[in-house]
């Protein structure tokens, strides 16, 4: 039972290691543009603003965070799975680690950290 644990772990690690971006990293790094200090003026809907950022860099197959997914928080297709994660996301996505594949622009930033710092709605 414990090697079963073991391996289980070590695969889990293997995949989140594969799936964040190294040091060798040759796309575009991480931001680092500011954050807004406030969320004034910034639209952070989940299903017109937030959603579509998921559904088009991180929810992209099982490599990623598409169905099926044991990478990271897991799958990232849908609001509960989104909402329950925004922690590890907000850390993820502002150190540039993630998406793994490029980098988000400056205002998918600052919709990503505006919708969780408005309550993470369901909006």
């Amino acid at each position: 039972m414990k090697i079963i644990i073991t391996f289980l772990i070590v695969v889990t690690l293997g995949l989140t290691i594969g799936c964040s971006k190294g040091s060798g990293d040759t796309g575009n790094g991480p931001q680092e543009s500011p954050l807004p200090e406030n969320c004034d003026g910034i639209n952070a809907a989940f299903a017109a603003d937030v959603s579509p950022i998921f559904q088009t860099r991180c929810a992209t197959g099982s490599g990623c965070h598409g169905f099926g997914s044991g990478n990271g928080p897991g799958p990232l297709t849908d609001f509960t799975s989104i909402r329950d994660a925004a922690s590890s996301i907000r850390a993820a996505v502002n150190s540039g680690r993630m998406p793994k594949n490029g980098s988000l622009t400056s205002l998918q930033l600052k919709q990503i950290n505006c919708w969780i710092d408005n309550g993470r709605l369901n909006n």
